[in-house]
């Protein structure tokens, strides 16, 4: 339940004489919030919205030149003893409105007010578009008679015959991205190629001027009204923006979901129609420009629009929803209430949700926002700075300002001057400096655990690719796949009629020289000489015939496992030479082949690792223990099995002009463990699996600092 509030504050002097009272300007708008009655200030000059509950507004109602807030407030606290604002809401409410210029002080003095606080929200809203340097808004024009003029042409698509319409055309677009998969997931390798990126560009700003005019249409279907539309610089790529606020005016929950979910739908519908377009055009820019809407739709719409965790769509729609107004404010405001109320000791703080699993779930939503935005937007600076290295730098230097700088000045000031800490000021130092070290300290002191993983191969200790050296059709199998086989076993047997005939006709040219040889004796010794070369050639040729046509039998180059699965398919194939048959292996030892990347590289070298374990896929519970470890002192470009590359389905990355799958894109290190086979878990040549490497424990700051330095040296040479 919501703590009481505190009903005397020892600020209130500096209110109580003052009278005030709303613009005569403002609109009152009444809107239910989880079957909770609340009121909704619009100040129409500025299209600003704020929300009161019952019993602020009935405070706020009652302001008026004739009477002091104390009077007010006494006047409430009478009438309504169980739900009137204490002093210090009072004091908290009154500066909101303040800031937000809803009130109004005598006429003498509230000229000179009016400006002062008309500088100040200036300087805020430049304050706030510096420090949200990667969305910054810039307001060009009026849309709102664009708008009316327009209502009529697209008034029927906001009604049941438009949504009908739209589930058509969206699961005709589903059905062609399903028919299509493959090509689609292909075509997305290539999305963000240099030649891509204008097209890219061009359904970006085409997607989203849509989206916007969905959220302007349906807010002035229901008579909201749209003033303002302009350039939004997103991660510094102008795309338009309209401010559809005066939804929030709406009474009814419905509407307001509706304009907020509006641009989604719209967005959704134009996707389905591109999807529809690129499947049956042909490679081209009309193909393409479809299928980057396709694209652009589907990341935006999950990434930001429809993700609640950011203040976009997705956030108003889940604050309408669930019926808790300013969902981020309250979410900020639960939290404070926790650290003021449980770390600082303020008893009367007056908690900012009804109950106690509201409050829970506000704390966790506030907590989840923020850890989310770090992610989405530290990805977003990365992203920028591989292609923009300045811009990326500025960039961070700007959000380290905003998200450190800022913050760790906001907080030593609320430690340092706060009236709220009065009585509290010592142990919110205490407490805040005791916090800040049990987080820092344990991070830079106390060591945990390390490890790291690598991918790799299991390979016998003693194995042979069994492959022809000759030409020609498969015919018989001599040895069965899966027995053993010695040394110089016959295992495959080829039939090639061509080499017979190259051998027939190798031998009647040799007779032929021969002859000639005798009749030069005889008639031209100059001759001899040549002739006698010639014949030489003519022998050679016929060994190497001779030789192809024993190869023709395929024998085993050690003693081992013949390991051949599939090989009767062949039977009656061509079979060119060098073709891969099979394998000989020896199963005894075997041999883990791990591809540790670079960045890793300090630590194999650097540390003892203590142990290392292999898991392979299939068998993950069933941990294998190295005997020992051969680290390879010298970086390397080759896989030792293309199934570690991307072409084999492994998490290296290949070249993409590699036929064979092996060539990384980074230089690596190997690392070879000693593997013993045994019953638990039989091992087989070719397996893929991982193995972690165990190293002292050392704590983590330094570890983050290391990785961080490694990134920024491997990214941008920094």
């Amino acid at each position: 339940m919501r703590d009481g509030p505190a009903t005397f504050s020892e600020s209130w002097y500096r209110v109580a004489g003052q009278r005030i009272c709303l613009r005569h300007s403002v609109r009152v708008h009444r809107q239910y919030y989880r079957g909770e009655r609340w009121y909704v200030l619009q100040d129409p000059l500025r299209n600003q919205f704020f929300r009161l509950r019952p019993a602020a507004y009935e405070f706020v109602a009652r302001l008026s030149p004739n009477k002091t807030v104390e009077q007010v407030w006494k006047e409430c606290l009478d009438r309504f003893p169980d739900q009137a604002p204490g002093q210090e809401a009072v004091i908290q409410l009154l500066a909101q409105l303040y800031h937000a210029n809803l009130l109004q002080y005598d006429l003498a003095t509230d000229a000179a007010q009016l400006f002062k606080r008309y500088q100040k929200t200036r300087q805020r809203e430049l304050k706030a578009r510096l420090l949200n340097i990667m969305f910054m808004r810039i307001p060009l024009l009026d849309p709102d008679d664009f708008l009316v003029r327009a209502m009529p042409l697209v008034r029927w698509l906001i009604s049941p015959i438009g949504a009908v319409l739209w589930l058509v055309v969206v699961g005709l677009g589903l059905k062609q991205a399903a028919d299509n998969f493959q090509s689609l997931w292909q075509q997305a390798q290539g999305v963000i190629a240099p030649e891509n990126l204008f097209l890219l560009y061009v359904a970006l700003v085409i997607l989203k001027t849509i989206h916007e005019f969905g959220h302007a249409f349906f807010c002035r279907r229901f008579g909201g009204e749209v003033h303002v539309m302009g350039v939004l610089f997103m991660i510094f790529t102008p795309i338009p923006y309209m401010d559809a606020t005066s939804a929030w005016g709406f009474r009814e929950r419905w509407k307001r979901v509706l304009v907020g979910i509006a641009g989604i739908l719209v967005e959704v519908f134009v996707a389905a129609l591109a999807a529809i377009v690129w499947a049956h055009t042909g490679p081209g820019v009309v193909h393409s420009l479809a299928y980057n809407m396709m694209f652009i739709a589907s990341v935006s719409t999950l990434v930001f629009n429809l993700n609640p965790l950011l203040r976009f769509d997705g956030y108003y729609i889940l604050s309408d929803l669930l019926g808790i107004p300013n969902l981020s404010q309250r979410a900020m405001a639960t939290l404070r209430y926790f650290a003021e109320k449980y770390l600082y000791g303020l008893k009367k703080e007056e908690n900012p949700a009804n109950t106690t699993k509201e409050a829970l779930w506000l704390a966790a939503y506030g907590i989840a926002s923020g850890i989310y935005r770090v992610i989405v937007f530290g990805g977003i600076l990365l992203l920028v700075a591989d292609r923009f290295l300045l811009l990326g730098i500025l960039m961070a230097a700007v959000c380290a300002v905003a998200w450190v700088a800022v913050p760790t000045g906001r907080l030593i000031m609320y430690l340092a001057s706060s009236p709220r800490l009065d009585r509290h000021r010592m142990r919110a130092v205490v407490v805040t400096a005791a916090l800040a070290a049990v987080v820092i300290v344990p991070l830079e002191v106390v060591p945990f655990p390390y490890h790291f993983r690598a991918p790799g191969i299991v390979r016998s200790a003693e194995w042979t690719e069994v492959r022809n050296e000759t030409a020609g059709v498969f015919n018989r199998i001599l040895a069965k796949p899966g027995t053993r086989v010695v040394d110089g076993q016959p295992l495959i047997e080829l039939v090639n009629e061509e080499l017979d005939l190259q051998l027939a006709a190798a031998k009647a040219r040799q007779a032929e020289v021969q002859a000639r040889i005798r009749q030069a004796l005889q008639e031209a010794v100059p001759n001899l000489a040549p002739l006698t070369n010639l014949a030489q050639a003519v022998a050679m040729e016929i060994r190497r015939v001779e030789n192809d046509r024993s190869n023709l039998v395929v024998r085993a180059r050690q003693s081992g496992l013949w390991v051949a699965p599939g090989i009767e398919q062949n039977l009656g194939r061509w079979v060119g030479r060098g073709a891969e048959l099979g394998l000989l292996i020896e199963p005894v030892s075997f041999h883990f082949h791990a591809i540790v990347r670079q960045e890793d590289g300090d630590r194999l070298f650097a540390s003892s690792l203590k142990k290392a374990q292999v898991r392979l896929r299939g068998s993950v519970g069933t941990p294998i223990d190295s005997l020992s470890l051969t680290i390879i002192p010298a970086d390397q470009q080759n896989l030792p099995s293309p199934a570690l590359g991307w072409l084999g389905g492994g998490p290296i990355a290949t070249a993409l002009d590699d036929r064979q799958g092996i060539h990384a894109t980074e230089p690596f290190f190997e690392v070879r463990a000693s593997l013993q086979n045994t019953a638990q878990c039989p091992l087989l040549h070719g397996e893929s699996g991982r193995i972690r490497f165990d190293l002292p424990s050392e704590p983590l700051l330094p570890r983050w600092i290391r990785s961080l330095r490694q990134l920024l040296q491997k990214r941008y040479q920094l």
